[in-house]
């Protein structure tokens, strides 16, 4: 397999979302400890060397919408990909139009410190990369006007060494990774709490012309319940490699 292994790494309300002020109540924080040490803590259950997520879910926990300091005047800068540092955790952000206001080449989630790496397309602008340079921030090219979710892990497992990757996006993103044949595995904390919001986001979703809202079968791993209440459930994806049975 020439791409990370990939595991959708998520915590849930009892109705499926991912947001919301369920996380709030007792039951919801001791899911989320549970979440973080099952992918974060001292001895995880996931021996990965990044996570990825998309644009919006970076700006709403680490850039805060802010802008980026572009400089339109600033010398072009070589083709193709930028690695500007080699380590064991990486932050991997899908950012095709390149519009993330970073301020640093490192994050910090928790206690976990990771270098960044942005997935941008070939539409990004020359300032926008050379934004990321003057920052230290990696980058990859995949796809020229949209995505190509193939081509950007494909990158990942050859220029940084990634060999287990965690998916950890909104949505759209996770739902697009699975239709697109991508995802191969599903590991969800459900939290024994929920909220019934109509507004916030769900697991996974389609849009026109990102993803379809096409079927998908999952085989069931394991069950384990959790601390709170909470359940942890591990699925594998079915991409269409196993056979019905009979």
């Amino acid at each position: 397999m020439n791409r990370p292994y990939l595991f959708c790494h998520m915590m849930t309300s009892l109705d499926g979302k991912i947001m919301g002020s369920y996380m709030e109540t007792p039951e919801g924080e001791a899911a989320g400890n549970i979440f973080y040490d099952i992918a974060f803590g001292k001895t995880p259950y996931y021996k990965h060397q990044g996570w990825l997520s998309g644009r919006v879910t970076t700006d709403d926990n680490f850039t805060f919408y802010r802008k980026p300091v572009l400089d339109e005047e600033a010398p072009v800068v070589p083709d193709g990909d930028f690695v500007a540092k080699e380590t064991n955790m990486y932050y991997v952000s899908v950012d095709p139009s390149g519009k993330l206001g970073w301020e640093s080449n490192t994050l910090t989630y928790v206690d976990t410190t990771a270098h960044v790496i942005e997935v941008l397309t070939g539409k990004v602008s020359n300032a926008y990369k050379a934004f990321l340079r003057k920052l230290g921030i990696s980058y990859i090219i995949a796809g020229e006007d949209a995505l190509d979710y193939a081509l950007a892990l494909e990158k990942l497992k050859e220029r940084f060494g990634i060999e287990t990757l965690m998916l950890g996006g909104g949505g759209l993103l996770n739902w697009s990774f699975i239709q697109a044949g991508m995802c191969d595995e599903i590991s969800i904390v459900v939290t024994a709490a929920a909220d019934g919001s109509s507004d916030t986001p769900s697991l996974f979703r389609a849009r026109e012309g990102l993803s379809e809202n096409e079927a998908v079968r999952f085989a069931l791993q394991s069950v384990e319940v959790k601390d709170g209440g909470s359940v942890w459930l591990r699925y594998l994806v079915n991409n269409g490699e196993q056979e019905d049975e009979i």
